[in-house]
């Protein structure tokens, strides 16, 4: 492995360690106003920004989730832990999905698990999700390795002064088609969910037309 990639690495591993993702004993456990949801937020998500005036979450944002059905309602205009946890699937989510896609993951789980006190909660389900980072992360720095490295081998013969742009034209190119497919695939779950959610729905209601004649 040249110096280059090792770089490129060192690197990526420093930026993957800035952004890692928040852990549930961080987050308060006592109700938050939204603007104290807000700073705890942009706080904790600060190394994820692209530029420093970037707005993790504002406001607006979280009253728009709430119309869309994204959010539930806070308690006495205070957000809960739960509320938070969502609040961070919801961030995660919405640079790569629509909206509707993402009430389609996200209703089901606050259905079943918010302020779910008989078993398991919200926090239960962020958990084992995030609990597969360390594991995941490692693999990620070696893909990204590897395309990082597949890509200074490209544009050899062209031009020397185009060829660093051109390399990382085409580093992009890979990064951008594996995430084109992976959106795909991410896109087809969701359909086969909401698939099988409106047979479910369908055959309620069937059941209910059945029982009132």
């Amino acid at each position: 492995m040249d110096n280059e990639v090792k770089e490129f690495l060192a690197a990526l591993q420093k930026k993957l360690v800035s952004i890692d993702y928040i852990k549930t004993e961080d987050i308060p456990n006592i109700g938050l106003y939204m603007d104290q949801v807000t700073t705890f937020m942009d706080e904790q998500l600060e190394a994820c920004k692209r530029y420093e005036d970037d707005k993790i979450l504002t406001k607006t944002m979280i009253n728009n989730y709430a119309k869309n059905n994204l959010l539930p309602a806070p308690e006495k205009k205070k957000y809960s832990k739960e509320h938070v946890l969502t609040l961070l699937f919801i961030y995660y989510f919405k640079n790569l999905l629509s909206i509707n896609d993402i009430q389609s993951l996200l209703n089901p789980l606050t259905e079943h698990y918010f302020g779910n006190k008989a078993g398991f909660n919200m926090e239960d389900v962020y958990n084992e999700v995030f609990n597969l980072e360390s594991t995941e992360s490692e693999k990620l720095l070696k893909d990204l390795g590897k395309k990082y490295a597949l890509s200074r081998e490209t544009f050899r013969k062209f031009p020397e002064n185009d060829q660093e742009f051109l390399q990382n034209f085409s580093f992009i190119c890979l990064l951008s088609y594996d995430v084109y497919i992976k959106k795909m695939i991410i896109e087809s779950v969701i359909d086969n969910i909401n698939s099988k959610t409106n047979k479910k729905e369908n055959s309620k209601k069937e059941s209910s037309k059945k029982d009132t004649v």
